[in-house]
């Protein structure tokens, strides 16, 4: 008489799941193929059968079964292992600490675990939880940038006091230009976001033209108000400046700027010669991130121009301005927080 095979109840929400862990890249292997196994139980396949498909033994097919049966999907995760780590002495930690912060040479930038345990006689993994112990990280880098700008601290201390303290029945803006936003149309056309899959993309494009966004940041509200241009010329800025000024009327106009050599070209200065309701200031040298608008253009970039394919330029443009007014029906101001005096310790380490 033949064996019969247990049923094993499976609910459907713990069948997508299950489905999902099965054919995901990002899954471990080993859960991957317990989920696979269970896939195959509730469909009644004999254990022996499971075992051979999954390369597990029988006896392993049952332990998962019973880890299902009583803990669910949460059984299926990986346990910890029996044993403990192995004993590195401490003078061994700190030779590998100091590797760790020295250049590995041979052409190398930095180390690896892979690299660094194959030098030392450990296993990755010891490296691994080494750095973990010690905060290191060497596969990360991050940029810095000194301002050089004999101005520095006048600068800064004027364009952070318009922010935490902005004059009265006056607007402060925050102004720049994002230059060549490209155009970009793929290939083939997007691939939707669905269960256990991210939205996808070719990796190959055609450029089909740029454009120049200028673009005001009003501090106190958070609105935008933008304008995109075939061209980002000391002629296109003095354009924008005049459109900001029509839109506040004759209210006092504070603009922080920064360096760029189309903001003070004669035209301009001749034109705020004329007009003195309207006072720029400029930003340091070599520190551009002190412009409030440059965070809003980051935003722009990552949740608007990034993941849009565009066959024109006038689409692009299009989208950006449908961006701008969606962003103006709800703004979000910026909140500045830190004090002049706690950047100036930061960009001049020496300073008091």
């Amino acid at each position: 008489m033949a064996n019969r095979v247990r049923r094993l109840a499976l609910a459907e929400a713990d069948r997508s799941e299950l489905e999902r862990l099965q054919r995901s890249p990002s899954v471990a292997s080993g859960l991957c193929r317990r989920a696979r196994a269970v896939l195959l139980m509730a469909e009644q396949v004999p254990g022996v059968e499971v075992a051979r498909l999954t390369g597990y033994t029988p006896v392993q097919i049952s332990r998962i079964r019973k880890r299902f049966a009583e803990e669910g999907i949460e059984g299926l995760q990986e346990r910890p292992r029996s044993g403990r780590p192995p004993v590195i002495t401490a003078r061994r930690k700190a030779r590998i600490v100091a590797l760790t912060l020295q250049p590995p040479g041979h052409g190398l930038t930095h180390w690896s675990s892979r690299d660094l345990a194959k030098k030392v006689g450990v296993s990755h993994s010891t490296v691994a939880r080494i750095w973990r112990g010690h905060d290191l990280k060497p596969h990360r880098i991050q940029t810095f940038k000194f301002s050089t700008d004999p101005q520095l601290e006048e600068k800064l201390t004027d364009v952070v006091g318009l922010y935490l303290n902005p004059p009265d029945n006056a607007a402060v803006l925050s102004v720049d230009e994002k230059t060549q936003i490209q155009a970009l149309s793929r290939t083939q056309p997007l691939l939707p976001l669905r269960p256990g899959l991210p939205a996808r993309r070719t990796h190959d494009y055609r450029r089909n033209g740029l454009t120049d966004l200028y673009a005001a940041l009003e501090i106190a509200t958070g609105r935008v108000i933008g304008q995109c241009s075939p061209s980002h010329t000391a002629v296109d800025f003095l354009r924008f400046l005049k459109l900001i000024a029509r839109r506040f009327g004759r209210r006092q106009l504070h603009v922080i700027l920064d360096n760029s050599s189309t903001h003070s070209t004669p035209a301009v200065l001749h034109w705020l010669a004329a007009h003195p309701s309207v006072h720029l200031h400029f930003t340091p040298k070599g520190a551009s991130w002190l412009n409030m608008i440059e965070a809003w253009f980051s935003i722009l970039t990552r949740k608007s121009v990034r993941r849009g394919s565009f066959d024109s330029v006038t689409s692009l443009v299009r989208h950006i301005h449908s961006y701008i007014d969606n962003w103006n029906q709800n703004p979000t101001p910026f909140v500045w927080t830190k004090s002049p005096k706690q950047l100036i310790r930061q960009t001049r380490p020496n300073a008091r």
